[in-house]
């Protein structure tokens, strides 16, 4: 598939040091709870926290101090950009503090992960295609890789081209990621939370080939 991001999609208002804007921990939800029992419940679903079989090994990418999963699966290791809101993380078993828009090349050995996870922060990745390549690249064969987000963001720090689009195309946008990776199988996309007042919580997952 030929790139289909026209010039300028992937910019940002701020393009100033990431880890300068989220130096300050922010140690609250960036959904609300509606939002969040719906990551879990498809969490859940999926097998991928503690529910599922035993020695799970979940990567949670741009994580904070929450993961959102229902039960703690054997171990989970949370890479995000502020270390004090990663040690508050309860389920974590493992912290990596690790700019994905400097550096995409996770510090895993291949085949590591029965699962991964990223939550409300895929509109923010200046390299996506590079990050899902690597996540693919770390997970075991057949597993699965889960994006969830809302329609919340820090506009700042989201990228030009999902600013410029509405619920319905930031779900295509993930689906091509996850295509132009070249590494995963079908994609799935999914509004998880009824129509209502509130938070919605869209999904798009797929597994390793």
């Amino acid at each position: 598939m030929s790139d289909p991001f026209p010039p300028g999609f992937f910019e940002r208002q701020d393009e100033g040091p990431d880890p300068a804007f989220y130096v300050m921990p922010r140690l609250l939800t960036h959904i609300d709870d509606e939002a969040i029992d719906a990551v879990g419940l498809l969490y859940e679903e999926l097998g991928i926290d503690g529910s599922g079989p035993p020695g799970g090994h979940v990567l949670d990418l741009m994580s904070s101090w929450i993961s959102h999963l229902r039960s703690a699966p054997d171990e989970l290791t949370v890479l995000g950009l502020n270390q004090t809101e990663l040690d508050a993380n309860p389920m974590a078993t493992a912290r990596v503090v690790q700019d994905l828009n400097v550096e995409p090349a996770l510090p895993f050995a291949d085949d590591t992960f029965t699962a991964a996870t990223c939550c409300v922060s895929v509109d923010y990745l200046t390299r996506p295609i590079e990050v899902f390549r690597e996540v693919a690249r770390v997970l075991r064969p057949g597993a699965p890789f889960v994006v969830t987000f809302s329609n919340r963001c820090f506009p700042t720090k989201a990228i030009r081209g999902w600013l410029a689009n509405d619920d319905i195309t930031h779900c295509r946008i993930v689906a091509t990621y996850f295509e132009l990776s070249g590494a995963f199988g079908e994609v799935q996309a999914a509004l998880r939370t009824p129509p209502r007042f509130g938070d919605p919580l869209y999904a798009v997952w797929a597994s390793t080939t």
